[in-house]
């Protein structure tokens, strides 16, 4: 083997060890930019061909990323066993069943049969890493505040997606078993985080997009309340206008997201941004009220603009080997 052979094999092999769990989030924003357009197509008429190749898009991704990330369990299990003791890292592993669960929702229409078994595992899978991650910050050693930020909120939180689609495919209580889980929880981890960011220093630029992740609780459980109850009530009012409150905060801070160097961590805008574009158009239909279909066609142009942006931002990133390194 020549001496530049070598270092190319040997270059692939440090890329693998490196590979971060997070790049999951990938998925999440790119099936929720696909369940967003399909909303449109139900509410306003949108192509549905958009929704269709999303979904395809978004499904390779997940096969690609898990295929990659099973390779580095095999071949490098000590830098994965270093990842789940990480104190920000571990957040993201739940990517990894949320993306599952969302890619559910996406081919639910078309595909019921396969959407109940990406269904299942994914709620499964979900649980599964709840219990583990939990378990670590009731046994942990190495957690401070300062490791507290808004990616907490993926392993329990995420919770509460599962309700959305899972009505159609289980007893009503075991959606209600998970909506309770991701709600309570959401409560305590949203005090945690905001005393974090009161109190303390701000976040780090790179987990600074993060803040995002905010908007993502209360829409989701906006749209998980409403396919489990029904109808928009005075409660499913408050988890929107919540969400819209966070997206109004968030929006008005713009400039200072714009100026931040780029990480993989900015696909953190990708999934709330979508999540509150999804209840946007739900609370449109479910209300009969123009200003909501408006101003979720408004948050889809944004949304996709900002897929677009990211999926660019990323390209250019890892052809400039700046992705898969060590931090």
């Amino acid at each position: 083997m020549s001496d530049a052979t070598f270092n190319e094999t040997a270059a692939h092999a440090g890329r693998l060890a490196h590979f971060p769990v997070s790049l999951f989030a990938i998925v999440m924003g790119t099936a929720g930019l696909a369940i967003a357009w399909m909303k449109a197509h139900h509410a306003l008429g949108a192509p549905v061909e958009i929704t269709q190749l999303l979904r395809w898009v978004a499904s390779a991704l997940y096969l690609f990323l898990l295929a990659m990330y099973a390779a580095k369990l095999v071949r490098h299990p000590a830098e994965v066993a270093a990842e789940r003791r990480h104190p920000v890292r571990l957040n993201f592993f739940p990517a990894i069943s949320i993306g599952l669960i969302l890619l559910a929702i996406a081919w639910a229409p078309d595909a019921p049969a396969a959407a109940s078994w990406m269904w299942r595992i994914g709620a499964a899978l979900q649980l599964g890493f709840t219990l583990y991650v939990m378990s670590s910050w009731l046994h942990h050693t190495h957690y401070a505040i300062q490791h507290a930020n808004p990616a907490w909120f993926i392993p329990v939180v995420g919770n509460i997606l599962v309700p959305i689609v899972g009505v159609r495919f289980a007893p009503a209580d075991v959606s209600w078993f998970f909506f309770s889980i991701g709600l309570v929880f959401w409560i305590v981890l949203m005090t945690l985080v905001l005393y974090r960011l009161f109190f303390h220093e701000p976040l780090p630029a790179r987990l600074a997009p993060t803040l995002f992740i905010l908007i993502a609780p209360p829409s989701v459980g906006f749209l998980s309340y409403v396919a489990l109850s029904g109808e928009v009530d005075a409660f499913a009012r408050i988890l929107y206008f919540c969400a819209l409150f966070l997206t109004l905060l968030l929006a008005s801070n713009a400039l200072r997201f714009f100026r931040l160097p780029f990480f993989i961590s900015a696909w953190a805008y990708s999934f709330p941004l979508a999540a509150m574009t999804i209840a946007t158009f739900e609370m449109g239909v479910r209300t009969g009220q123009g200003f909501y279909s408006v101003l979720a066609l408004a948050l889809l142009a944004v949304l996709t603009l900002v897929l677009v942006a990211l999926v660019t931002k990323t390209v250019q990133a890892a052809l400039q080997g700046r992705i898969c390194i060590p931090e």
